[in-house]
């Protein structure tokens, strides 16, 4: 079990005392992953790790070679770090892309994306008798195509209800959507 800093690795040992799997943190420039782990290592879980981590988390997945390797909790792709330009779809493309979601529940404004390996990405709308299930995907469903399926919904609602719909400010709108689809 790996955590993403020496604290967090050292309050693990503390609490749970002996366990029958090594508890260590991501490594330092004085001792780097790649001396943290061995070859008798069957698998590794690693907790909650950030974009700050992102390089040493790769690190760690080509060393591992084929033993598993299972992010809990993971946010690596956070806009304000990684950034939005070049070096994040150069990021996407090279090691993100590359991770399989296995269980994935993603609660945002109004719908819920969720995902249960094998099964494919499901989209909810909340409404107000509970989630109505608008979509299912074969690929994860993110910024502007998750808009146009949460809009499709809602536009099918618009014409079966009888009440007018108030409508979204136009650059306002432009703009949220243009932000969500740089930070996807």
């Amino acid at each position: 079990m790996i955590f993403p800093d020496t604290g967090a690795a050292a309050l693990a040992r503390r609490d749970w005392g002996e366990t029958p799997f090594q508890v260590t943190d991501l490594g330092s420039r004085a001792t780097p992953i790649d001396k943290k782990i061995s070859e008798a290592d069957e698998a590794f879980l690693l907790v909650s790790p950030s974009s700050v981590e992102v390089e040493i988390v790769e690190k760690l997945c080509n060393l591992a070679g084929h033993r598993p390797v299972i992010l809990l909790i993971p946010q690596l792709e956070d806009v304000s770090i990684v950034g939005i330009g070049y070096a994040a779809r150069q990021l996407r493309e090279r090691f993100i892309s590359t991770l399989e979601s296995v269980y994935y529940f993603r609660p945002l404004d109004g719908v819920v994306v969720l995902r249960s390996y094998p099964s494919p990405w499901l989209v909810y709308l909340e409404k107000e008798e509970g989630y109505e299930l608008i979509a299912e995907q074969g690929q994860k469903p993110m910024g502007e195509a998750l808009d146009i399926l949460v809009n499709n919904a809602l536009k099918g609602e618009e014409e079966n209800s009888d009440q007018p719909q108030p409508k979204k400010s136009g650059i306002f709108a432009s703009v949220q959507s243009f932000l969500k689809a740089l930070s996807q």
